[in-house]
């Protein structure tokens, strides 16, 4: 099959678009030669260039194409339009099921003519999340100004151009040069092939993969860290970023000026990332190292010490205005700060933050007392969590919201409880984050949580599609974690009802707070798929059923799927399916066929054998149940198995007596009622 390479070389793509024009890009291309059925598509990404190569057919086949007319019975003027358009007379057209129809053949295309014919209509329409126009004569638009394409079928220019009768197009066309590095090989260079364009690239100092280029950072930096006894902190999202910046990474370290080493490593971390790019480094004990690592994009010729001292003044630089916030903030404390709260909007129908900081109070000495925390740490936490906001460091970087108020909290002489929790209320952020385990910390965590989906849903601001500018669903699965992980007992309905009560008069009873159990319950069966675990056990023991303890609801779906992996279990389910289905069936001819069934009517051992082992399990399943000794209760259910397998073999529940017929359905109707108690087993898979 022919081989296909695109490659659009453009001025620097921000790196955050990067992958995703990639995806497009091969996305577009898929899409637009379907007809020539593309196999082994790749994506290549970087700074300044992103690229596809991909195999196809020759040709594509040629067809024979219908298109339908007007009705038989329209009007002749519409006939005469439609044959006007394509350039036939009405004899061309035959009549199929009451309508003229135009049968033309289309001769085979060649692949490079038919990629020649999608090109430039794909690139003027490609999605970029911002571009730009650039230079005179072209509406052509591109993220950057793009210089060059590269358009190659097994080698050969697949000619076209971008520009049209009334628009220059920028002067690009379809052309087999490429660019190497800017600065270290920075001519222009042929194209032959995918291979040879990846190759020769390589030795112009370009890595046209963006995971060859993440392999070569992690790699380099780790290498310089482990011979100075140092490892790097972890941060891929920084490495990502870093190699879309750089189309051949020279890692280096340098080293921080000791007098910025009593800053908060968090701060020195987040100013070195966020303004630099740096990656900041740890001793073996896992203290701040006084060193920072960088990546360069050159390879220098005096081994680096310019570049590293350059990088250095600048970090200096950048250290010394964090030193300014740090120390300018800690001349007031974080209570006299709280007042200020009130002149920070939290959102237009929700107040300021000020009003929301004594809600989570309210909530969280609500909270102290499920939780078994001192309500007193617990609502002075809750008073100061926010007031790190109005702090300069918190609004150089908001990243450390949370982080510095903990930090504040402690210099400002608070007990330690009550800085821990201002410290981790925002954790976890997200699925690697550890979470909270000490009291006071959980409870301002939850009161945060509770209040702010509580306040959004009441705002109308709930997520829709993949929509969530204020991070419920991460708000929920933080609210999820938080009980899971410290096993705690609260009831989810009851905390929304009292977090709602201290909303604005007008959001109370906002029809959407109605939606958050369930808004919850989804968020948890993401989890548990995510887990691994049968999410369809959980949606199994959730239906029609009020109770919002999450640690209760896993521990009976957890017991469900333990019951549901042995035999007994799987026979079970499908004996309790089949009696539904046929109650089901009847209850649609004359039921529904409620109500207790009578003994002296039974005339088969398998009728008495079922009933006497339901009277037995029934209550044997609602007192585990109530002791929350799941386990037994599934145990008890899987008593059934045996007697309910015999009944459906030896028993003819349709039978011809009528009396006979409803008892046995009753029978049925109360094996199904008692097997709701447990799960509905419609929503089990398989």
């Amino acid at each position: 099959m022919p081989e296909l390479l695109i490659e659009l070389f453009s001025e620097e793509i921000p790196a955050r678009m990067q992958q995703q024009a990639g995806e497009n890009l091969l996305r577009l291309l898929g899409e637009a030669l379907a007809p020539l059925n593309p196999v082994d598509a790749r994506s290549y990404t970087g700074p300044r260039r992103i690229a596809a190569s991909l195999n196809l057919d020759a040709m594509v086949p040629g067809r024979t194409v219908s298109e339908r007319g007007p009705r038989e019975n329209a009007p002749e003027k519409a006939l005469e339009g439609f044959t006007r358009k394509h350039g036939v007379s009405k004899d061309a057209l035959t009549l199929q099921n009451g309508f003229w129809v135009l049968e033309r053949e289309e001769a085979p295309i060649g692949a490079a003519a038919h990629i020649a014919a999608i090109m430039p209509n794909l690139l003027r329409r490609f999605p970029w999340p911002k571009s730009m126009r650039w230079g005179a004569g072209s509406t052509m638009t591109w993220v950057r100004p793009l210089r060059r394409i590269v358009c190659l079928l097994d080698g050969q220019i697949v000619p076209f151009s971008m520009a049209t009768a009334d628009d220059n197009g920028h002067n690009l066309s379809a052309s087999n040069q490429t660019e190497g590095h800017r600065f270290l090989n920075p001519g222009v260079m042929d194209v032959t092939s995918a291979a040879q364009w990846q190759q020769g690239l390589h030795e112009r100092h370009v890595m046209v993969h963006a995971a060859e280029r993440r392999e070569a950072i992690t790699t380099g930096l780790n290498a310089l860290a482990q011979a100075e006894g140092l490892s790097i902190v972890p941060d891929a999202g920084l490495v990502d970023e870093v190699a879309g910046l750089v189309e051949w990474p020279v890692p280096f370290l340098g080293q921080i000026d000791p007098i910025f080493m009593d800053l908060p490593p968090e701060v020195m971390q987040v100013s070195m990332r966020v303004n630099q790019r740096y990656f900041a480094l740890r001793n073996s004990d896992g203290s701040a190292a006084p060193r920072f690592a960088f990546v360069a994009n050159i390879i220098p010729t005096d081994d680096g010490s310019l570049v590293v001292s350059g990088n250095e003044r600048v970090l200096r630089a950048r250290f010394a205005d964090a030193r300014h916030f740090w120390n300018l903030d800690r001349k007031q404390s974080l209570a006299s700060r709280v007042e200020g709260l009130n002149t920070i909007t939290f959102h237009a129908k929700l107040g300021s933050q000020g009003e929301r900081t004594r809600r989570m109070v309210r909530l969280a000495a609500i909270l102290a007392d499920m939780v078994g925390a001192p309500a007193a740490l617990c609502e002075r936490a809750a008073e100061l969590s926010k007031t790190d906001l109005t702090t300069g460091m918190v609004g150089e970087f908001p990243e450390l919201q949370g982080v510095m108020g903990g930090y504040y909290a402690r210099h400002d002489g608070e007990q330690p409880e009550v800085a821990q929790a201002i410290s981790e209320h925002y954790t976890p952020r997200g699925p690697g984050d550890e979470v909270p385990v000490a009291p006071v910390s959980v409870v301002l965590g939850l009161a945060d949580r509770f209040d702010m989906l509580t306040a959004f849903f009441a705002a109308g601001e709930k997520p829709s599609g993949s929509g969530d500018p204020f991070g419920l669903r991460r708000a929920a699965l933080g609210i999820i974690r938080l009980i899971r992980e410290n096993g705690l007992r609260l009831d989810l309905v009851k905390l929304f009802t009292l977090a709602a009560e201290a909303l604005p008069e007008p959001l109370r009873n906002a029809p959407d707070l109605a939606l958050l159990p369930q808004f919850i319950a989804e968020r948890l069966r993401v989890q548990v798929r995510t887990e691994g675990a049968r999410h369809d056990c959980l949606a199994a023991i959730s239906v029609d059923n009020e109770d919002t303890d999450i640690v209760r609801l896993l521990a009976r779906a957890q017991a469900l799927q333990t019951m549901l992996e042995t035999e007994d279990g799987q026979n079970l389910l499908a004996a309790t399916r089949r009696a539904a289905n046929i109650l089901r069936i009847e209850d649609k001819k004359d039921g529904p066929h409620e109500g207790m069934p009578d003994p002296a009517l039974f005339e088969q051992d398998e009728e008495r054998a079922l009933y006497a082992t339901l009277q037995t399990v029934e209550p044997a399943v609602e007192q585990a149940f109530a002791a929350e000794h799941f386990a037994d209760a599934m145990r008890a259910a899987a008593s059934l198995r045996q007697p309910l397998d015999r009944f459906f073999e030896d028993v003819t529940v349709n039978a011809p007596d009528a009396a006979l017929r409803l008892n046995r359905l009753k029978l049925l109707s109360r094996l199904v009622r008692m097997m709701r108690l447990i799960a509905d087993f419609s929503q089990i898979e398989g």
